[in-house]
């Protein structure tokens, strides 16, 4: 057995830690008993040094701009395979056979319906109010309506819990797009694709003909697909802490919406496209990069660097693609396109930026398609909850089957008075 020795240098304890490896990565050091044998914990602000669980569904490797599902880099999953298909993957482990995929398509077409009583929560809700504060409350709505999945305990139970909520997701979040807009509320196509069925709940009004074309629904699959999972971060981890209480599902999954939320997470997009509307014109793109340049500026460019990759973010590949091919096929062309593309150009072949690893990355890409594509800015950050869902419950199951999961309670390093005495 490997291991690991740390030295207290206050006390000159002394301990060893057995090392874990990794099939891929950096193996982990278990410092179970570290207190017990040193006196003492680690500090790791942001848990950016910390593994805080096992899994088996995602792999980054951050200096190689890696990403894998399941072992499948997501480069050949979005060439090969759709967004339902990557759901079975990530829930089962493997991708399905042609069977087990109609079987789990048609469930998720027929799960997409929402309960008749929920609709009535929209009119509590202001039309100007977030649709993620909006969102977020109608999925934890949902256990109130399938309250005999509040004690979910069985193998069979929770997949079926998987399955409702992957498919009412995006039917919640049209209806709260067009309850923010003031329209009818549509109720899912069952003879539409999941993807398609979503953009035609956005887009339908009760009379007329409504126009998905095949190059959107590819192009919305492959963002909800490159959403999906990315590891342990700020979302994944709240909905497995949550999780970890024992809660149901829906409340860990509606905590890892509000995380999602943040300006820093989901929001990211969102805030690229708003800084996009700023700068205005391709005219004024030199001036903002100079800007992001100077060290007493501190403005910075928005959709550019990663915590994780230090190299061109794989789904960021994956998009630019997409977005040129979208640009051929139905030419596309905005503004804002063009404000990125000047912004792309400079960034990419600017020593300030190479030196730095400050690549576009996903939110970068994935925001100007989605404008693009007509969905309008405070809906970008509920289309990342609905391709995430499907990693948050698989983190979910994964630690549910996990014997040694325990609840999460991290420690800190206490910084304040010492013990007195009440005058």
């Amino acid at each position: 057995m490997a291991t690991f020795t740390i030295k207290n240098g206050l006390t000159g304890a002394v301990g060893e830690f057995e090392i874990l490896e990794s099939t891929m990565g950096a193996p982990v050091v278990n410092i179970a008993g570290l207190r017990s044998k040193l006196g003492a914990y680690t500090y790791d602000n942001g848990l950016g040094e910390t593994a805080t669980c096992q899994s088996s569904i995602t792999y980054i490797d951050g200096a190689k701009g890696e990403l894998l599902y399941r072992g499948y880099p997501i480069e050949e999953l979005a060439q090969k395979k759709n967004y339902i298909e990557v759901c079975y993957l990530i829930l089962h482990g493997e991708l399905p056979d042609s069977g087990q995929y109609d079987r789990f398509e048609k469930d998720i077409r027929t799960k997409s319906y929402p309960h008749e009583g929920i609709k009535h929560l929209f009119n509590a809700f202001p039309d100007n109010g977030h649709p993620m504060a909006i969102l977020s409350s109608a999925v934890s709505a949902l256990s109130a309506f399938h309250h005999q999945h509040l004690n979910v305990s069985e193998e069979d139970e929770f997949m079926e819990m998987a399955r409702r909520i992957i498919a009412k997701m995006p039917t919640l979040t049209a209806f709260t797009y067009r309850h923010s807009m003031g329209y009818p509320l549509i109720y899912p196509d069952m003879d539409r694709y999941f993807t398609e069925n979503f953009l035609y709940m956005m887009r339908a009004f009760p009379t007329g003909k409504t126009e998905v074309k095949d190059v959107e629904v590819r192009a919305l699959d492959k963002i909800f697909m490159l959403h999906a999972d990315h590891e342990q971060n700020a979302s994944t981890t709240t909905v497995r802490a949550v999780g970890s209480t024992g809660a149901h599902p829906y409340a860990a999954v509606v905590a890892g919406i509000n995380a999602l939320w943040g300006r820093a997470h989901g929001g990211a997009n969102e805030s690229v496209i708003a800084q996009l509307e700023m700068i205005g014109s391709v005219e004024n793109v030199d001036t903002f990069i100079k800007r992001a340049k100077d060290p007493d500026d501190p403005f910075r460019l928005m959709g550019f660097g990663h915590r994780v990759y230090k190299n061109f973010d794989p789904r960021a590949r994956v998009l630019k693609s997409l977005r040129d091919e979208l640009r051929d096929t139905i030419g596309i062309s905005s503004r804002l396109i063009e404000i990125a593309d000047r912004v792309e150009q400079i960034a990419l072949s600017d020593e300030y930026f190479v030196k730095r690893n400050l690549y576009p990355n996903i939110d970068f890409y994935s925001g100007t398609i989605l404008e693009a594509l007509g969905i309008r800015k405070k809906m970008f950050t509920p289309i990342f909850v609905i391709g995430r869902t499907v990693g948050w419950i698989a983190h979910l199951i994964e630690q549910k089957r996990d014997p040694k999961q325990k609840i999460y309670r991290p420690r800190q390093r206490y910084i304040g008075k010492v013990r007195r005495s009440v005058p």
